[in-house]
Order: C-alpha cells, then sequence, then structure tokens
C-alpha cells in the first residue's frame, strides 16, 4: 500500500507521498504560528510531521519538493528543515532533507532589496548551495537563463546535468520497478522561465505521479497554483507527444486553493465554465477518482458567490459537475473534513483494488466512501 496525505493548513500547500518501501516525500510545507494555540483548526504541521517521522524511526523526508516559492508554499519552513548551506540552519532537531526538488525559477528568481531576509532566498541560496556541490538536489527545467547562470558561476554544467530534468522526462530519483512509483514532470516548459515576468505559479512544479501496486497502476496530477493558461499548454504538447495518458487521474489536488482562475479568466455568477481544453482534462477523471482542494472551508452564500480569493465556490460547483461526469468518489476540502472545527489529514490508501478514504482518520467521509471497484491496471 502506497498513501497520499494532505494537511489541513488553510488556503496554503502541504501534501506527502509514502511509499510501501517506507520513501516520504513532502510536497512544500506551511506551518502556521497560530495553529500551535489551543482551539485553532489548522494543524501544527511541525508536531505532526516530526511525530510521523519519531513513529517511522526517521529524521528526514527522502524528498522534499517545493512546487514554487510563494509564502503559503514554504511559510516557516526555515525554521523546520535543516539545510546544508549555513550553520545557524543545522542542528537542534531540524529535519533533514535527503534531496531538494525545486523548479529552475527558484534558482534564478532574484528577490526585491526590500525582501532580502525573506524565506524565499534562503531557499534559493540552499538551492544554489547544493547545485553547486552537485549533489542532493534536482532541479526541473534548464531554460537559457539556468545554463547562464551557470556560466557566470563558473561552474561545469556537463557535471552536473543529471541533476537537471526537463518536461516531459521522469524525475531519475525513482522508478515504477524499485519504488512502485514514477514522478513524469509535466511543468515547468523552458519557456515558463525564459518567456515570462512571472517566475513561480507560471513556472511551478506540476507532475503526474504514476503508482504501481501488485500489477494494478494508478495516476495522481499534482498541481500547484498554476492558472488555466500553463493547463492548456501542457494538455496541448502532451498530446501532441500522444502521452495522454499523462493526463488521466484517480486523484487530482485542485489548483490555487480552488481558485476559478485554473479553470477559465472569467469566474462566472454560479458556475464558472471551463476552457474548452480544461474541459477535457477534467473528463479524464476514472471511476472513484477523487478531488481535493488544499483551501479553506468553501461556503455557499452571497459573500462566498462575491468574493475576490479563493476558494470560489463557483470553482467548486464547476469541479463537482465534471466528477460527477465521470462517476468520480468525492470533492474534498482539507480544512473540513472530517469536520471544520478539528479538520484532520486526508490520507489516501492506493491498493491493488484501487484509490480510497482512510475511514479511520476521517470517520465523517466514511459513510459516503465506498470500497472502490475492482479493475485491471492501466499504463
Amino acid at each position: 500500500m502506497h498513501q497520499v496525505i494532505f494537511y489541513p493548513v488553510g488556503n496554503g500547500d502541504t501534501s506527502q507521498i509514502i511509499l510501501n518501501n517506507g520513501k516520504r516525500i513532502l510536497f512544500d510545507f506551511r506551518h502556521l504560528k497560530k495553529s500551535e494555540e489551543e482551539g485553532d483548526p489548522h494543524i501544527n504541521l511541525n508536531d505532526h510531521l516530526k511525530d510521523e517521522l519519531k513513529k517511522a524511526d526517521k529524521d528526514y523526508f527522502d524528498v522534499v519538493a517545493f512546487t514554487h516559492g510563494d509564502k503559503d508554499h514554504i511559510e516557516n519552513s526555515t525554521e523546520f528543515f535543516e539545510l546544508q548551506h549555513a550553520k545557524k540552519y543545522q542542528g537542534d532537531g531540524r529535519i533533514k532533507i535527503k534531496t531538494l526538488w525545486v523548479p529552475a525559477a527558484m534558482i534564478l528568481e532574484t528577490a526585491a532589496s526590500d525582501s532580502q531576509s525573506s524565506e524565499f532566498v534562503i531557499w534559493r541560496q540552499e538551492a544554489r548551495y547544493r547545485l553547486k556541490e552537485g549533489k542532493d538536489i534536482r532541479v526541473f527545467s534548464k531554460p537559457a537563463e539556468l545554463k547562464k547562470w551557470f556560466e557566470d558561476e563558473k561552474l561545469d554544467f556537463d557535471s552536473r546535468k543529471h541533476l537537471i530534468t526537463d518536461a516531459g522526462k521522469l524525475a531519475e530519483d525513482f522508478s515504477l520497478e524499485d519504488d512502485g512509483v514514477e514522478f513524469f514532470c509535466h511543468s515547468p516548459f523552458i519557456k515558463h522561465v525564459d518567456e515570462g515576468d512571472d517566475m513561480r505559479n507560471s513556472a511551478a512544479l506540476i507532475f503526474n505521479v504514476r503508482f504501481r501496486i501488485n500489477g494494478s497502476v494508478f495516476d495522481y496530477l499534482a498541481v500547484g497554483d498554476s492558472e488555466y493558461e500553463v493547463l492548456e499548454d501542457i494538455i496541448s504538447i502532451t498530446k501532441y507527444h500522444s502521452r495522454e495518458d499523462r493526463l488521466h487521474w484517480d486523484l487530482f489536488n485542485i489548483p490555487h486553493h480552488c481558485s476559478y482562475k485554473a479553470l477559465n479568466k472569467e469566474k462566472g455568477d454560479n458556475e464558472t465554465e471551463p476552457a474548452e481544453s480544461i474541459k477535457e482534462l477534467l473528463g479524464f477523471g476514472r471511476l472513484n477518482s477523487y478531488l481535493v482542494s488544499s483551501s479553506k472551508p468553501i461556503e455557499n452564500n452571497k459573500e462566498a458567490y462575491d468574493q475576490e480569493q479563493p476558494p470560489h465556490v463557483q470553482a467548486k460547483n464547476c469541479y463537482k459537475k465534471y466528477l460527477k461526469k465521470v462517476n468520480g468518489a468525492d470533492l474534498l476540502v482539507t480544512m473540513e473534513e472530517p469536520k471544520r472545527t478539528k479538520p484532520e489529514p486526508l490520507i489516501f490508501k492506493i491498493e491493488s483494488r484501487g484509490i480510497s478514504l482512510d475511514s479511520k482518520t476521517v470517520a465523517a467521509a466514511a459513510a459516503i466512501t465506498s470500497s472502490p471497484a475492482k479493475r485491471a491496471g492501466h499504463e
């Protein structure tokens, strides 16, 4: 059995993949200081992850992947992890990272002078240090700007090119044969870095995570904060290369905390109408598939329909409509399960018979979660 876990961190992202061989891959990190106060519904991520690792007799993650450098994806992470580039970030119970995964933009982006103390800058220093050392890092995409950075730093690109994975390629750190999982990089494309002013959302990591267990294969579409134009590029290029199988999904984390901008440029009054290619992507959901919104609770009242910031109820209505069309299992919101006053991590079990929600962890969902249908594996 493999597991995919989504943590209730509000309008932010933290999820973890635990493989049946014990390896752990953490995507993003958002610890809210207010979660340390009694009665706050957000998870105390620091304590929770350390407790998980202690039970597994580990003091490290095999991979920590930062999809991009926005605050809600790295908040208070520099207090939690051990960083190699400076002693002040070492020791004192900090959690180690065997391999750091970052988009090329996290190497290249230059922060404004008034934010040089930000956590993004610290992670940029860490990523650059590991790349200079030539180990313990994987960078996704090699735009011209990255090659220029190598030249400016007087580094040999060829000796480090094995640490770089382009869109359309598999990350070399895992394989279906050895780990029961592979990570197919959908984005960032080179143009998202070389041609774009936005070096975060448009240049974020997006993966097709493919699991195999006892001959059955299941797909998890791990999407960061991308807007629909980036997804349109992914769909078009993936189809051009006849890799439609990489767009199918049994589990899909809804982009950008259920923002309508991942569907189309207009929010809509009651329901967002997705762009044509996004309709196609939503139609690739399989029987008994799940959608997960890592976000605040999604209200259904006048204020919710009028609000500017995500989550957007119009987007939720759209996702639920298309999930029904593919006979999906459910759409779940991290800050709502099993109840809004005390949300718990959403734990998905991936077994040969299918993907299912761990009803022992999310008791309220057990009543509406049926056993997944048995089906043959698919490639």
